[in-house]
């Protein structure tokens, strides 16, 4: 047994030691132990020894911190995604409030100026500030031909499309049966679109999952009404934008996923809202309501909805959810969005909003939402 002084140590600690050590092995039923004190270098046998040990430790700490920090990580993922459910959630009814002022795609035009004008202001900051923007640029990979046709596609279905879609629908039929179509049937979308175009396993769980979402699909639709369907209903229109949402917000989560596996979040964020705006101001002269557009224009209840909707809603918001969808599994990220509904469900009743809303589209929804968990199950 070789015993020597430490860095810390002392003669007189090294003797004391050494004492108690040789009563020890003079009490020990085994005579073969024998006590050195080094005078010099450990030998290499032992120092061999001693360095495996400690790199084992060393490995097993480096294990534990790895372990820790995707933890973290994972963590953070999940508490930046319910702080962007809870600021999509109360849109819809600041929604609901704004479309009593302006029309519909009016509105949408007011939260992507806001929105692009955000961007406008990154970029001017960033190229004050030269040398960080020459050292991210290094970095970036830049689009290719066919990631912009791709931004294009992400641009009609992420935002004037969705956005047209949406806001109307709010208008004709109250925010929450929107918030349910958009919230429970786009993860089940997603999910298929994953299976095809990012290969994710068809297990017998989310087989089970999509007929369970099928059937609760059909009542929270329907209302337990085939009849709500059907051109003569009074809400047909409504319902059949508020329908059109979740499969146009699949194609963008889809799209933006193949493009966003090396390119930067914050770009492709900023050139869809570029694309967005225009595409919105031509759908806004179009439908004739440029004029109504520029009179609300410095409305400071249109201003205030406009910045938390362009802000908050879009550039905090899809941040979150496409820096999610590049570490987490487009399933899981997805499946986030079946808390918004029943947010936006409780927040329309606190705010007394009118609502095209029954029992039977309350509990399809939640027939659905038993799906998503399903389908994510592990």
């Amino acid at each position: 047994m070789y015993i020597w002084n430490g860095p810390k140590s002392s003669e007189d600690r090294l003797g004391k030691g050494y004492s108690s050590l040789e009563e020890l092995v003079m009490n020990s039923p085994d005579p073969s132990i024998q006590l050195t004190i080094l005078e010099e270098d450990v030998p290499e046998n032992i120092q061999t020894k001693l360095d495996i040990l400690l790199e084992t430790v060393r490995k097993a700490e480096a294990e534990e911190v790895t372990r820790f920090s995707r933890l973290t990580s994972i963590r953070l993922y999940y508490i930046l995604l319910i702080l962007m459910i809870v600021i999509w959630g109360f849109s819809f009814i600041l929604v609901d409030i704004a479309v009593e002022y302006v029309p519909p795609l009016s509105l949408a035009l007011y939260r992507f100026i806001v929105a692009s004008m955000s961007f406008l202001i990154i970029d001017i900051y960033t190229k004050l500030n030269k040398k960080k923007a020459v050292n991210e640029e290094i970095n970036v990979v830049k689009f290719t031909k066919n990631d912009w046709i791709l931004i294009v596609i992400a641009s009609f279905a992420g935002i004037s499309l969705f956005f047209f879609a949406q806001y109307n629908a709010i208008n004709l039929i109250g925010p929450s049966l929107p918030a349910l179509f958009v919230c429970l049937l786009a993860p089940v979308i997603i999910t298929l679109l994953a299976l095809i175009f990012f290969n994710e396993k068809l297990t017998n769980i989310k087989i089970i999952g999509f007929i369970i979402a099928s059937i609760g699909g059909f009542f929270l639709v329907t209302g337990g009404n085939i009849e709500n369907l059907t051109p003569q209903s009074p809400n047909f229109i409504g319902y059949m934008l508020a329908l059109s949402t979740p499969l146009l917000w699949a194609v963008y989560a889809t799209v933006t996923k193949k493009i966003t596996k090396e390119k930067s979040n914050i770009k492709l964020l900023k050139y869809t809202a570029y694309l967005g705006t225009i595409e919105l101001f031509i759908f806004v002269i179009i439908n004739g309501e440029l004029y109504i557009f520029i009179l609300n224009f410095l409305n400071v209840m249109i201003l205030l909805c406009a910045l938390y909707l362009g802000v908050g809603c879009y550039v905090v918001g899809y941040y979150i959810w496409q820096y999610s969808q590049e570490r987490l599994k487009s399933s899981k990220v997805a499946s986030f969005l079946y808390i918004e509904p029943f947010l936006t469900l409780f927040l329309s009743f606190l705010f007394q909003r009118n609502e095209v809303i029954l029992i039977w589209n309350i509990l399809g929804g939640i027939i659905v939402l038993i799906a998503v968990l399903i389908i994510n199950y592990k």
